[in-house]
Formats: structure tokens, C-alpha cells, sequence
């Protein structure tokens, strides 16, 4: 057993889901099954993971944009990490709808988010009457918790990161309307065929969701 199997077994990462909740495209991951909860094969998920870290190692020699998205409580912290030390995208609070497929709409609502927050900051605003200040410091704040991980985009990310493909199940139908691989940490509730890159892994706590961010975060890094 090599090192990386022992590691994710101290994480918890072959913890399935009960059987009942078993996607059918999951089974042939499914080392066996005790107290009725699916084992994950290990085995399995350490070659799709070295085959998504691989994929990630090159874009990230090329300085390719990527984007992490994880907004399960187990996962913001990771994800949003994993970001900042990588100088990339990342969802963390909501997806909106159309942040691949509308991007020129987004590019917009991003834009004023910047504007505002520079006209907020320069003092612009002490113009509008406290009311008006008010609802302008509202419009801020919700933006910034849909849209402060993306000021930063462009153009469409090279690759998204999704932590639980069931649940951000928007952000992947997205990926593939644009043709953008999805790298997805999924559980065996998933449909792992919409993913690129699948890895078949506990995606419920924060020990495995941790361990695999870390894992694809330092093969973009090239660590």
C-alpha cells in the first residue's frame, strides 16, 4: 500500500455513502460495503487523483486560470486557501447562474463591484443621501459574496475545481455547455460521468476535502 493510500485512510477518504444513496456509475468503486456504508476502493481513487494532478501540473506551468468551487461549510475553507496561494478563481458563498455562460453579464456586475468599491473608497458616494449610501453598501456586500473570488476573471478558467459534483451540479452543467474540463471531488452519490477528472473520495468532511484541495493546489503550484 503506498503512502498516499495510508494518507487518505487517516483522512477518512474511503468513507461512502449508505448504499441506498449509491449513484450506479459509483459501483464499480466500491471496495465492499460494512454497516451498511459503501467502502471507497483507494486503490482507485489514488490513480484518478495522480491523473488530475497530473493534468493540473501542466496547466499550471503554463500559468493557466483555474477555478475552485466549494460552498459546503466543509469546504470554503480549503477551497478559498487553495485560491489565495494559487492567484486563481474560486467560488466559495453561491454560483451564480451564468458565471460561464453568461460571462459577458457577469463581467459587468463585476465591473460595478469594482466601481462602487472605488467610488465608496474615494468618497464618491458621500454625494447620495445616508438612505441611498445605505442600499449602495448593501449592493456592495451582496456582490462581493457572490463575485469577490472572481474580480480577478478574465476569460473562461482552463480547468474547474468542484468540491461535491451533485451539489454544485449548476457549476458542472456550466462546464460542460463551455467545454471546460471539471476536476470533481465526488462521493459515491455522484454521477461521476460528468466529471473530467473524477476522483471518487469522501467529499463530506473537512480531513478529505482538505487533503485533496492541498493535493491538486501543489501539483498546480508545481510543488
Amino acid at each position: 500500500m503506498s503512502n498516499l493510500i495510508d494518507t487518505m485512510f487517516e483522512k477518512g477518504a474511503h468513507f461512502g455513502y449508505s448504499k441506498t444513496r449509491r449513484h450506479p456509475s459509483a459501483s464499480k468503486f466500491i471496495y465492499g460495503t460494512k454497516n451498511r456504508v459503501d467502502i471507497i476502493d483507494l486503490i482507485q481513487t489514488e490513480v484518478q487523483l495522480e491523473n488530475a494532478k497530473t493534468f493540473l501540473k501542466d496547466l499550471g506551468s503554463k500559468g493557466k486560470q483555474i477555478l475552485w468551487v466549494g460552498v459546503k461549510p466543509e469546504a470554503k475553507k480549503a477551497v478559498l486557501d487553495a485560491a489565495t496561494d494559487t492567484s486563481t478563481l474560486s467560488v466559495t458563498e453561491r454560483w451564480v447562474g451564468g458565471v460561464l455562460t453568461n460571462f459577458n453579464e457577469i463581467k459587468k456586475r463585476i465591473a460595478r463591484l469594482i466601481q462602487l468599491k472605488a467610488d465608496r473608497d474615494s468618497g464618491e458616494l458621500e454625494k447620495y443621501t445616508k438612505k441611498e449610501r445605505l442600499l449602495i453598501d448593501r449592493e456592495i456586500a451582496d456582490m462581493e459574496t457572490n463575485f469577490s473570488g472572481l474580480i480577478t476573471m478574465t476569460a473562461m478558467p482552463f480547468a474547474v475545481i468542484v468540491v461535491d459534483a451533485k451539489r454544485e451540479h449548476i457549476a458542472v452543467t456550466e462546464c460542460q455547455k463551455m467545454n471546460i474540463p471539471v476536476i470533481a471531488l465526488m462521493n459515491t452519490d455522484c454521477d461521476n460521468r460528468v466529471a473530467t477528472f473524477p476522483i471518487v473520495a469522501n467529499d463530506g468532511s473537512v480531513s478529505s476535502i482538505s487533503f485533496f484541495i492541498d493535493e491538486l493546489k501543489k501539483a498546480y503550484k508545481n510543488q
